[in-house]
């Protein structure tokens, strides 16, 4: 048997209401959803990925070093041909020598990699399966409407509170329901509405149907792609309406693609649902269905709210629709196998004890910032809070040129000094950090912050990621 002992999920703080794009289109075409979550500029998949992990592993009472096997899976990934385990695995701390393994494709592919996980998990093993997605559509399709953003994680181990007890999975061919072309950004379909409604029930129906117990659940996640769709599957499912209502996150974050499933059944146990039936659905076309039953509180760590709501406009330009790109050269360069180097502290805010005098430096590297020794350096990772001695607003104009596009997109951002924590005592060491998306007057002398990993800028094609600051929870 399989056990969930932890679940984590993110969204991002943006959004955008039903009724912004009524006034910019005349319509909106995405029935059923009140408003949907917007990533930030400097957000992706994998940002939100790490978000959701991070909440989950904590939730668990675990950390990246006792993950034995790591999934990640997207139907949008920010690279379309790269492993982002290892980078995934990287920013976690997760072990080198951990199993890994990456899904995309599909809408399905979040309760893919759950399924996986399941399979593959020993005695005594710690699985973390991790969904998150941000799909994308033409500017006034129905798909682009309704596409948010967000992403869970489970911790999967052999014995806990909450027990996937069931699974099933059904398939049959309906080509051209919903589909990316190689190469393109943006989803898209036929738009055949009786095709497409006719393939998602009988896959959700198909796989409820070879499950061997006959659930009862308090919630049923049932893959959204709009606010409608899953009610219309209920009676498929074997459910009613009330239970899809209890676990569905689609009428204020949109559809989350891979993560729409996985994030309704973290959203469920999280509220304490007993008994939950999961059912995704890829385009294809296939599904899963998952029965999940808890004899106790599931820990758990969300964080789903939005309290920033954007016009159309503003949205189009944190997209990247309205902007012309990054400047033609003028910007720092720094070479993929340098940035390498520098990932231990980029993503874990690895620093170093000066063996010689005991003078704390970040990053460790060269003399000595006290004694000027070129001793060995003992390596201790920071906890990721701190408070600003220093800080300034980055305006347009004033970015340099390989922040520009960001700054672009997301308008003003705070740049400061960041006094870290050690977890020692009352020590400190002060660190350069970039504000996240929060608005730069968040942002003063004095003001308790916390780390989090996002894009910082993409150069000859591949992505930066490392640390930046916000707000303290």
């Amino acid at each position: 048997m399989t056990a969930i002992t932890g679940v984590g999920a993110y969204a991002p703080r943006f959004r955008i209401s039903a009724a912004a794009f009524e006034e910019a289109w005349g319509q909106f075409r995405a029935a059923g959803i009140e408003q949907k979550a917007v990533p930030a500029a400097d957000e992706d998949p994998l940002t939100m990925g790490y978000e959701a992990a991070t909440r989950a592993l904590e939730a668990a009472d675990r950390d990246g070093a006792t993950v034995d096997w790591l999934a990640f899976a997207a139907s949008r990934p920010p690279v379309a041909e790269t492993d982002l385990t290892a980078r995934l695995g990287a920013m976690l701390a997760v072990p080198e020598s951990a199993t890994r393994h990456g899904f995309t494709d599909s809408t399905r592919a979040g309760t893919r990699a759950l399924r996986a996980g399941m399979d593959a998990l020993g005695t005594d093993e710690t699985a973390l399966v991790v969904a998150a997605d941000a799909p994308r559509g033409s500017p006034d399709d129905d798909i682009d409407h309704a596409a948010g953003a967000g992403a869970a994680a489970l911790v999967l181990e052999g014995d806990g509170p909450s027990e996937i007890v069931d699974t099933a999975e059904y398939a049959a061919p309906y080509p051209g329901t919903r589909f990316r072309t190689t190469g393109t950004e943006e989803t898209t379909g036929l738009g055949v509405t009786q095709y497409d409604r006719h393939a998602f029930t009988e896959t959700i129906g198909g796989a409820v149907d070879g499950l061997e117990t006959d659930p009862e659940p308090d919630a049923a996640a049932i893959q959204a792609p709009d606010g409608k769709l899953p009610y219309r599957a209920a009676s498929a499912a074997g459910v009613g309406t009330d239970e899809i209502r209890a676990a569905a996150t689609v009428h204020e974050l949109g559809d989350l693609g891979a993560a729409s499933v996985p994030v309704s059944l973290a959203s469920a146990l999280a509220d304490g649902s007993e008994s939950v039936l999961a059912v995704s659905h890829g385009s294809g076309a296939g599904a899963d269905a998952f029965v999940v039953e808890s004899t106790g509180d599931v820990p758990a760590k969300t964080a789903l709210e939005g309290d920033d709501p954007l016009s159309y406009a503003a949205y189009l330009r944190q997209r990247g629709v309205v902007t012309t790109g990054p400047p033609a050269g003028g910007g720092a360069y720094v070479s993929v196998p340098s940035w390498r180097r520098s990932i231990p502290q980029r993503y874990r805010l690895e620093a170093g004890r000066c063996s010689a005098c005991g003078t704390l430096s970040f990053p460790p590297a060269g003399s000595c910032d006290d004694c000027g020794a070129l001793a060995e350096y003992d390596r201790l990772e920071l906890p990721g809070r701190g408070t600003i001695e220093a800080v300034t607003t980055i305006s347009q104009g004033g970015a340099p040129p390989e922040f520009a596009e960001q700054q672009a997109r997301s308008g003003d951002y705070a740049a400061a000094i960041v006094a870290l924590e050690t977890g020692h005592g009352t020590e400190t060491v002060s660190v350069p950090a970039m504000g996240t998306d929060a608005d730069p007057a968040a942002f003063s002398v004095g003001d308790r912050v916390e780390t989090t990993i996002r894009r910082i800028y993409t150069q000859e094609g591949v992505t930066r990621y490392g640390f930046k600051v916000r707000p303290a929870e």
